[in-house]
């Protein structure tokens, strides 16, 4: 029922849902007075969710910040959570990757540099229907193809959200008492909730937060213009979703 209720949740709090209900409102209003007020609301939420630089900051207060690669010790292993591979699309000849990419590249850059010595990739299928692969088994093909032994990758492919991702690893590990230390590696935006549930089971991995969907403040001025950017009311959604999965998670006890 909670996986259910999440993905319902993700439409109702987004920004454009919210536009087109107040503009559907407006037309519906009988009274002058309260279409206008939908109108001025709608008017408000566009002019503020268009707005790419206030989009940036809000995200960038909420990421992680990068953690400088030297900083980080020999582990056992890193936690790779997926949430990159495309299930969707066919042909299923092939692995296709979206834009949180960085997720499979900085944990191969980890495993290259010696940081970590084995790859737990950790995903299984967010869909409400089932998919023909897991998101485990794929990224599993990508690290392959990119020479890393089959002896070296642990996958855990049963999880359908963050907090199974905590749970079913802590079960994997139950299995592997020789790993010991561990790096957590998920998007920026995502890594604090992500912490939270692998400390509610008892795990305390070393952040490394990759994929960051925003820019240094100097890098986006020209985005605090009211000039409307399609791409801000992404990063808005984005933000707005992963605060709303966050606050949930601390309602149910799970982070």
């Amino acid at each position: 029922m909670f996986f259910l209720l999440s993905k319902l949740l993700y439409y109702a709090v987004m920004p454009a849902t919210w536009m087109v209900v107040l503009l559907v409102a407006a037309l519906l209003a009988r009274q002058p007075r309260w279409r206008k007020r939908f109108v001025v609301a709608a008017l408000v939420l566009t002019v503020i969710g268009t707005n790419a630089g206030l989009a940036n900051l809000a995200l960038l207060a909420w990421e992680l910040p990068p953690v400088p690669l030297r900083t980080i010790a020999p582990h056992d292993a890193g936690i790779l959570l997926t949430g990159m591979a495309n299930t969707h699309k066919s042909p299923h000849d092939r692995v296709y990757i979206s834009s949180a990419a960085d997720r499979l590249t900085h944990t191969l850059w980890l495993y290259r540099t010696h940081r970590i010595r084995r790859i737990i990739v950790s995903g299984g299928s967010g869909d409400v229907d089932k998919r023909v692969h897991t998101e485990a088994e794929e990224v599993n093909t990508l690290l392959r193809l990119s020479g890393v032994p089959q002896a070296d990758i642990l996958l855990e492919d049963r999880s359908r959200n963050t907090r199974e991702n905590a749970l079913y690893t802590k079960e994997l590990l139950a299995k592997h008492p020789e790993i010991k230390s561990l790096v957590l590696v998920t998007s920026a935006f995502h890594e604090r909730r992500a912490l939270g549930c692998f400390h509610r089971v008892g795990l305390h991995p070393t952040p490394f937060p990759v994929d960051f969907r925003t820019t240094d403040p100097e890098d986006s001025a020209a985005g605090y213009w009211p000039i409307p950017e399609a791409g801000a009311l992404v990063t808005w959604s984005l933000l707005i979703h992963e605060l709303t999965g966050y606050v949930t998670y601390k309602l149910m006890g799970y982070c």
